[in-house]
């Protein structure tokens, strides 16, 4: 099969695990024998600092004629502390989920068995925790009109939905709760917000079309206290762009490090693949990032863009392998760590030995 990807490193500590991520994908496919086509592109910070713009119409041309996309990171210390800055990394990432229709953002939730003591939950609350988020992502009070008044003392970001917008992430939870275990959560704030309240209605009246799954409705708040509470008894969660932003990093820390959880950002276009972390620039170029989630990530890639459940599974029987046997970097080490080529390397070396 020929497998054709735009690779977009970004930012901080992007490059190195994009790397590292990039050397198991090229395991797989030696291995599987398919045939690899990859490109990079620019995004991000170190778009700006190079052509002004971070998200580059080349960038989103090698995106657009892609298969899929291997991302890593966005984000730089310099626009973090200057609010007043024209043009911002992130801004880079709105635009391709935007350009590219990224509305559905997955972000699967999943304890390790070697690594449930690093949990801050007790180990009977996480063991076994498994469920998916899925995130609206280009709508909501990121995309809707902002701006400043009264001289600029006075602020505000509204937060728009349509039904079309709603109906379509909806159908994507329903679908994914009828592959697992049959139970979608629909996360909301309808009691106080009309937009919630239209997420709400529209849920009800998709309900009945899908007899076969239990759907329930959750105020954000409470689902925010529940996740922590009783981890497991979500199955698959959807809600809105901002409450999923915020919900989805809590949910993250359940499994003992962010960097161990992977993301897909799906849509009309080309799906987007990468960890859900951000650049943590304070490890770029130190060779200590943890590339599990970007490894993750290239497995999704390999299920969700090519269909390629086998050669998914290996890249998650060797992410599995190199933490049970201890082999990885110090966020995770009980005792010896790794860096984080070393790392990937120890992955590739896995999948092609198998």
């Amino acid at each position: 099969m020929k497998l054709n990807i735009a690779v977009l490193p970004g930012d901080g500590i992007g490059p190195e695990i994009v790397e590292q991520a990039m050397k198991v994908v090229k395991a797989v496919t030696k291995k599987f024998n398919h045939e690899l086509s990859y490109e990079y592109g620019l995004t991000g910070a170190i778009a700006i600092d190079e052509v002004g713009d971070p998200y580059p119409e080349n960038t989103h041309e090698l995106c657009m004629k892609s298969d899929a996309v291997l991302f890593g990171a966005i984000g730089d210390p310099k626009f973090d502390n200057n609010p007043k800055a024209p043009v911002r990394p992130e801004q880079g990432l709105l635009a391709m989920r935007k350009k590219l229709g990224l509305y559905a953002n997955i972000r699967p939730v999943e304890t390790f068995e070697s690594l449930l003591h690093k949990s801050p939950l007790r180990r009977e609350l996480v063991e076994g925790a498994d469920f998916v988020c899925i995130r609206e992502l280009t709508g909501g009070i990121y995309f809707g009109e902002k701006g400043r008044k009264d001289g600029g003392n006075t602020a505000f970001d509204t937060n728009t939905y349509t039904r079309e917008e709603i109906e379509r992430i909806l159908k994507l939870g329903y679908e994914f709760a009828g592959k697992r275990n049959k139970k979608l959560t629909v996360v909301d704030k309808a009691n106080v917000l009309e937009s919630s309240r239209l997420w709400r209605e529209v849920a009800q009246e998709m309900a009945p079309n899908y007899p076969d799954i239990k759907t329930e409705y959750m105020f954000v708040d409470n689902a925010a206290m529940q996740i922590i509470q009783w981890p497991k008894n979500f199955d698959v969660m959807v809600t809105e762009n901002m409450f999923g932003d915020i919900l989805t990093d809590e949910a993250s820390v359940i499994t003992g490090s962010l960097g161990l959880l992977p993301s897909a950002s799906m849509g009309i276009h080309t799906s987007v693949f990468e960890p859900i972390h951000g650049s943590y620039p304070q490890a770029a170029g130190k060779d200590i990032a943890n590339p599990i989630a970007t490894i993750l990530s290239a497995a999704m890639m390999f299920e969700y863009a090519f269909n390629l459940m086998e050669e998914g599974k290996i890249i998650r029987d060797a992410v599995t392998a190199s933490m049970t046997e201890g082999y990885v970097t110090v966020d995770i080490a009980e005792g010896e760590s790794f860096k984080t080529s070393q790392v990937g390397d120890w992955i590739a070396n896995w999948v092609e030995r198998k």
